[in-house]
C-alpha cells in the first residue's frame, strides 16, 4: 500500500512555488507515493491548476484558504484543511510558503498527522512588509517549526537564513533546489533569430530580459531606473519584462518618466519562457528578496548572462565572475555598470554562458526529484510508515 501525502499550499499560479510544487507531486507519484494537492481554487489560475491535473496531480479545493491575513477567513480555512485531513488520512503533511504552511501544519497538528514537512520556498525575513509584521510572521515561523518534522529549503543558504532567525534546529533541514526541465528547456527553444522576429527586436540590439511578477519584490523597477544608463553607454540596448502583476502601469509610468517608454517591453505573462529569454543577450534579476531565483536556472541552462542582486538564494545558485555577476540590492548604478559590461563584452557574455550551462544541471528536475525522495524515504523509515 502506498503513503498517503495531503500537500498544501495558498494558490496555483504561474511563478515557481507552484510549479516546484507541482513537479514534486508529480515525482513523488511517480515513486509511488499517494498525492493531494490542497489549493483555494479561487486565489489559483484556472490554466494552472487544468496544467497540474494534467500532469497527474488531483488538486482539491480549500475555498477558505487565502494569501492575506484575515482572521475570520483563516479559521474557516484552518476547519477546512482539518476536514480535508481526516478524509483524506495522510501519513505526510507536506506545507509550502509561509500562509499555507502554518494553517497547513496547525491543521496536521490537530488531526495528528504522522508526518509534517514544511516548504518555505524562500522566506519573509526582508523585502516584504515593515519590521512588526515581519517579526510576527516570523514568530510563527518558530513556533510551527516545533511541528515539523523536516523543513526543506531551496539552498543551504535559505537554511543558514532560517537558522539565523532562530527557526527550527539543523536536524530538521534539508535543501532541495525547484527543479528546472533543463533538457526539456533546451530542446524547446527556438532559435536567437526567430525569438527577436517574434518580439519585434532588432537583431543587432543588446537586449535584457527580466522575468517574472511585476511585483516589488521583483525589483523591476530598479532595471527600469537603470535604464538610461545602459543607454548613455549602449544606445541600442533594450528592456524585456515578461510576466504581469500590479506593477505593469508604475513601470510605465517610470519609463516615461524618464524618457525611455521605447526602449521597453512589457510583454506581459506567457508559459513559453524559453522563446522569449533566447531573444537576450543578458538576463537581470534586480530581486529585493529571492529564494534560489528559478528564472536565473532557466536562463542559465540556456547558456545566457545572468546579473542578479546577492539576495536570499540567489547567491548559492550564481558564482559571481563565474556563472553571473552579482551586484548589491537596491544599487542602480552597479545594476547598470554590470548588463553594460555584458553588453560591451562578447567573451565575456560567452564565457559566463558556458559555464552557467553547468551549473544550471545543479538544479535541474532529476535532481531535485531525487533529492525529494530522499527526504521522503528516510522520513517514512524513521516514522515507521510503509
Amino acid at each position: 500500500m502506498s503513503v498517503r501525502v495531503l500537500h498544501v499550499i495558498t494558490r496555483l499560479t504561474v511563478g515557481g512555488s507552484s510549479e516546484n510544487t507541482v513537479q514534486s507531486c508529480v515525482g513523488l507519484a511517480r515513486a509511488g507515493y499517494d498525492c493531494a494537492l490542497a489549493v483555494s481554487f479561487r486565489e489559483s489560475d484556472a490554466a494552472v491548476i487544468d496544467g497540474a491535473r494534467g500532469r497527474g496531480c488531483r488538486v482539491v479545493d480549500v475555498p477558505s484558504l487565502g494569501r492575506e491575513v484575515a482572521p475570520r477567513r483563516d479559521l474557516a480555512a484552518l476547519c477546512e484543511t482539518v476536514a480535508l485531513i481526516r478524509r483524506e488520512r495522510p501519513a505526510i503533511d507536506h506545507t509550502h510558503t509561509s500562509k499555507a504552511g502554518f494553517i497547513g501544519r496547525v491543521a496536521a497538528r490537530l488531526a495528528r498527522v504522522p508526518a509534517v514537512i514544511h516548504q518555505p520556498h524562500g522566506h519573509i525575513f526582508y523585502g516584504y512588509y515593515g519590521r512588526r509584521r515581519t517579526d510576527f510572521f516570523t514568530a510563527l515561523e518558530r513556533l510551527a517549526a516545533r511541528w515539523t518534522d523536516r523543513i526543506v529549503t531551496l539552498t543551504e543558504r535559505g537554511t543558514e537564513e532560517h537558522l539565523a532567525h532562530g527557526i527550527g534546529t539543523r536536524r530538521q533541514y534539508v535543501a532541495v533546489p525547484s527543479g528546472v526541465p533543463t533538457d526539456a528547456l533546451r530542446a524547446g527553444a527556438p532559435t536567437r533569430a526567430a525569438a527577436r522576429a517574434r518580439l519585434g527586436l532588432d537583431a543587432d540590439a543588446f537586449v535584457v530580459a527580466g522575468l517574472g511578477r511585476l511585483v516589488p519584490i521583483k525589483g523591476f523597477d530598479l532595471l527600469v531606473r537603470a535604464l538610461p544608463a545602459i543607454l548613455a553607454e549602449m544606445p541600442s540596448a533594450r528592456v524585456v519584462l515578461v510576466g504581469d502583476g500590479p506593477d505593469r502601469d508604475a513601470l510605465a509610468a517610470i519609463a516615461q518618466s524618464l524618457g525611455v517608454t521605447d526602449r521597453l517591453r512589457l510583454v506581459g505573462e506567457t508559459a513559453d519562457v524559453a522563446s522569449c529569454l533566447v531573444a537576450a543577450d543578458a538576463v537581470a534579476m534586480p530581486s529585493r528578496n529571492e529564494g534560489m531565483g528559478r528564472v536565473l536556472v532557466e536562463s542559465m541552462a540556456l547558456g545566457l548572462p545572468v546579473v542578479a542582486t546577492a539576495v536570499g538564494g540567489i547567491p548559492a545558485v550564481v558564482t559571481d565572475g563565474e556563472s553571473g555577476l552579482l551586484v548589491e540590492p537596491e544599487n542602480v548604478p552597479a545594476l547598470a555598470a554590470a548588463l553594460v559590461r555584458l553588453g560591451h563584452d562578447i567573451g565575456l557574455r560567452r564565457k559566463i554562458g558556458e559555464a552557467a550551462v553547468a551549473r544550471a544541471e545543479e538544479f535541474s528536475t532529476p535532481v531535485a526529484d531525487r533529492k525529494m525522495l530522499a527526504v521522503y524515504d528516510a522520513l517514512v523509515r524513521e516514522k515507521g510508515l510503509a
